[in-house]
């Protein structure tokens, strides 16, 4: 299983940018994925995370450091979920990874079966 993320980049402290993450190579439909980032000298943090669409309770979990300003998708049909950020902060500098977890409806947590090479957001004030 490979998990490619890609959007990253440089962004003004407010603006917005979108991640993506494009998953190849699973043959289990029902999975967790999550975004996780880790910022210089700080530990791995679990931002977002969505479930399985087939499931009964399909739902998302964000953490409150991004409550409100940070919306996470997937587009089974595409194999990709996303990652919606607005009103960005220069604290939201980070490597931005996706991770699945499989069998799994609904993980919310840090150790997941398989995680993408990550890509870089940096906020400039």
């Amino acid at each position: 299983v490979q998990l490619q993320a890609f959007g990253g980049g440089l962004a003004q402290a407010g603006s917005s940018l979108t991640l993506s993450c494009v998953v190849s190579g699973s043959t289990n439909s029902k999975n967790s994925m999550g975004w996780l980032r880790q910022a210089p000298g700080k530990a791995r943090e679990l931002v977002a995370a969505v479930a399985w669409s087939g499931s009964a309770s399909w739902n998302t979990w964000y953490s409150d450091s991004v409550k409100g300003r940070f919306t996470t998708s997937r587009d089974d049909a595409k194999n990709t979920v996303y990652l919606q950020m607005t009103s960005l902060k220069p604290e939201d500098t980070a490597i931005y990874y996706c991770g699945i977890k499989e069998n799994v409806e609904m993980y919310i947590g840090r150790e997941y079966d398989y995680w993408g090479q990550g890509t870089l957001v940096t906020v400039s004030s």
